[in-house]
């Protein structure tokens, strides 16, 4: 997943003119490959304490507000998430508001909100304090929310790290290159990939020095955007782009092997007589028709993603069961390939890198009739751009495999973001580091959803 940090100088408290901002941000963004912008703190309002102050409740809102709408749109147009800092309105603590970021999926739903913790002088007088962590996951990717002064607090990152988050996502309010370059220190200590979108200008007695940008976990800066040098308002904009697929949670993790199963029995149906309307492709068929097997549940919802799609689209079914030996199989023949390329690669980085393509067989998806392989092809099943074909691996496309990966055609992006968008709202997930994999109900579906336990453990054929 490619993450932006955007920059700009808001419009003193006009709501309406920094989202319309935000949207424009979010397209190009989008239009340079990132799956998530992540915007500075304040940036719907600006960073003005006096101004939020005088009308907290105007000047406040909820992740449904209409004002939001603009940025919400534009989400589901380009298929890309983000972090919006603002004003949020609170239950309790009379009509102070909180510091809030608004996190929006790639289909403009909210995902999670989190309120600032420790606030700064002067801060405290105009905004209540959140009391819960910041967290969200995406596109196989755990994140954590901060905001400025919280990432003054090294247990802030510390709990996030213990808590398995990937990718550090702070947005702030720094007057100073000095203060910027911490963030470099705190990435290293935890080893996270951090995020910093910082905002510009002056608020009140507090100014934006901008240098929005991204750490490696090892503290090293991978890009910087510009130093703020007294732009107008609604000018200065930037955007700077990091690639955080080394973050993705993969097969491997044992965090996916740690959760339970809870088998609900539901049986596995050929999908070549239970939907007729559904297309199967014929490149991937075994003897025993084992490929075109699906847990019912599954099915279902393929069919309603397909009918959600646009004219011209239909989905192809590829390939769905997966038998555990033959998993097995493909498991160690990948090995071995790695193992051949890489004899300097030890047991544990070889099983790691095995799992970005083929996953381990005691969790795999394929396994438990959880999983489906598919494309899209035209109404008379003709080829679409995807950006790679099925079952590419990342060494033959040189990481195209990845659902985020830069550098499609924007042919490949949107066809991708149409097939995404179409299977996340039947209730499906991606593997994301193919984009053609999807599944439901297995281990990796629950830990990306938070469900508790999977529905589907490995399964043998009745019969068989």
């Amino acid at each position: 997943m490619i993450i932006a940090a955007a920059q700009f100088l808001p419009v003193p408290g006009d709501i309406e003119a920094n989202a319309a901002r935000m949207a424009g941000l979010l397209a190009e963004a989008a239009g340079r490959g990132a799956g998530l912008v992540v915007f500075p703190e304040l940036a719907l309002t600006h960073y003005d304490l006096a101004r939020i102050a005088a009308d907290p409740v105007g000047l406040a809102v909820t992740a449904d507000d209409a004002r939001l709408a603009p940025v919400q749109e534009a989400c589901r147009a380009h298929g890309v998430a983000a972090v919006v800092n603002a004003p949020g309105r609170t239950a309790g603590d009379g009509s102070r508001p909180a510091v809030s970021s608004f996190v929006f999926g790639p289909d403009g739903a909210p995902l999670t909100r989190y309120d600032k913790v420790h606030l700064f002088e002067g801060e405290d007088e105009v905004f209540a304090p959140g009391t819960a962590e910041g967290r969200f996951t995406l596109g196989g990717i755990r994140f954590a929310l901060a905001t400025c002064f919280d990432n003054s607090f090294p247990g802030v990152p510390a709990r996030a790290a213990a808590d398995g988050c990937r990718v550090y996502l702070a947005s702030s309010f720094h007057g100073t290159a000095e203060r910027v370059a911490r963030y470099g220190q705190s990435a290293r200590e935890h080893g996270l990939h951090l995020v910093l979108a910082n905002g510009l200008g002056t608020g009140g007695s507090a100014a934006g020095c901008g240098l929005s940008g991204a750490w490696l976990p090892s503290g090293e800066r991978a890009v910087t955007a510009a130093e703020w040098t007294g732009a107008e308002p609604g000018n200065g904009a930037e955007l700077v782009l990091t690639d955080v697929r080394d973050r993705i949670t993969l097969m491997s993790d044992p965090a996916v092997a740690a959760i339970p199963v809870a088998e609900c029995g539901e049986r596995l149906v050929d999908v070549r007589t239970a939907a007729p309307g559904l297309l199967v492709a014929g490149e991937r068929q075994d003897a025993p028709g084992d490929f075109a097997f699906l847990r019912e549940g599954v099915l279902q919802r393929l069919l309603a993603a397909q009918e959600s799609l646009p004219d011209g689209l239909r989905l192809q079914f590829v390939e769905g069961y997966r038998p555990p030996g033959l998993q097995r199989r493909y498991f160690e023949e990948y090995t071995g390939e790695l193992r051949a390329a890489h004899p300097d690669w030890d047991a544990e980085r070889l099983h790691r890198a095995a799992s970005r393509y083929v996953s381990p067989p005691g969790i795999a998806p394929h396994s438990a009739g959880g999983a489906v392989d598919l494309t899209l092809v035209t109404a008379d099943g003709g080829h679409v751009d995807m950006g790679t074909p099925v079952n590419a691996s990342p060494e033959e496309s040189e990481g195209a495999c990845y659902t985020g990966a830069p550098d499609l055609t924007p042919a490949a992006r949107t066809h991708r973001r149409v097939l995404n968008a179409a299977l996340t709202a039947a209730g499906l997930v991606n593997y994301p580091t193919e984009w053609w994999h999807w599944s439901y109900g297995d281990r990796y579906w629950a830990l990306a959803t938070g469900a508790d336990r999977a529905l589907y453990g490995p399964k043998e054929r009745d019969g068989r």
